[in-house]
């Protein structure tokens, strides 16, 4: 592991722990900045409302940390819309927004366009299939960008238990992202969770990142938002465990395929290669790195589109 990734995950792996509810109501308070949670959501009626209503309940009337709930419901054939605007979020379809631009299939598509449908000035990604939410997901990940001027985007990381099995998810992410990244972004090698959903960025990053469509926005938005602001700018919080509905064998290979595109596409612009790859287990006092050697389209940056120059000035 390069000395570099090493002083960063001393200096920018924090846990839940390390800031309490009420800290961060008041570095949000001093701040002036405003907090908007979006969750991209495809037939999740099972999850999505408990998810809200943790948020509303935890995070908007128990503790005023969170602006905005916005669910942007991708062309769910369930009662996803429904039950999370009961659940108090507010619902808005992916075709509403930005209708001039024909809208295409998949996560990155959904993410991208949130940005004209939100306010906040950091915005926080909640995936939509969690199974026994906790508002820490959200807390965790927001209260770097609240206390640490300096960090512009945060992932969650967790153990993501497979079966019975601890640590044993997340398939797609040992198989392919994290030797890709080792390999040819060894910066990122750091990250436990580099492909997790759960993230929270300012949105004056946000704004200037391409986005790819689909399964590749995760591992493009790593790797150009550090090219774009330094590893320093990036962090990560242990939220604990993460649960939620596995994919069958195909999904993850056109997963795989997806960000191995996206992967392909930032290689053109000439990246250093390391033979060597990066594991985590957790132990005694948290995530433990492992290291052994090793023998599609895009969405152009929201600053770019006219509308969002055009509501940014209204």
């Amino acid at each position: 592991m390069l000395e570099e990734v090493e002083r960063w995950l001393a200096t920018r792996s924090w846990s839940v722990t390390d800031r309490p509810l009420h800290h961060l109501v008041s570095a949000k308070q001093r701040s002036g900045q405003t907090i908007s949670v979006v969750l991209p959501a495809l037939d999740e009626e099972e999850t999505v409302g408990d998810i809200v209503t943790v948020i509303r309940h935890e995070l908007v009337e128990r503790t005023p940390l969170v602006d905005e709930i916005v669910v942007v419901d991708s062309g769910s054939t369930d009662r996803t819309s429904e039950v999370a605007a009961a659940a108090g979020a507010r619902v808005v379809h992916r075709d509403e927004i930005l209708p001039r631009v024909p809208a295409v299939p998949g996560k990155g598509e959904v993410l991208w366009r949130s940005l004209l449908v939100t306010g906040g000035d950091i915005l926080c990604f909640i995936d939509a299939d969690l199974k026994e939410f906790s508002a820490d997901f959200v807390s965790g990940i927001v209260g770097p960008l609240l206390t640490e001027p300096d960090v512009q985007l945060v992932k969650a990381m967790y153990d993501r238990p497979l079966g019975g099995a601890a640590g044993q998810g997340g398939r797609v992410t040992e198989l392919m992202a994290r030797p890709l990244l080792n390999m040819h972004w060894p910066q990122l090698a750091g990250f436990v969770q580099p492909l997790g959903g759960e993230y929270a960025a300012r949105r004056s990053l946000l704004e200037q990142l391409p986005f790819p469509v689909g399964y590749g926005v995760e591992l493009g938005m790593l790797v150009d938002a550090l090219h774009l602001v330094g590893l320093e700018a990036l962090a990560q919080v242990d939220v604990g465990v993460r649960k939620h509905r596995h994919q069958d064998g195909q999904a993850l290979g056109r997963m795989a395929a997806a960000i191995y595109r996206t992967a392909q596409l930032r290689l053109a612009r000439g990246h250093l290669v390391r033979p060597s790859l990066t594991q985590f287990e957790r132990g005694a006092d948290g995530f433990e790195p492992r290291t052994y050697s090793v023998d599609t389209e895009e969405r152009p940056p929201m600053v770019e589109i006219a509308e969002y120059a055009e509501r940014k000035v209204a």
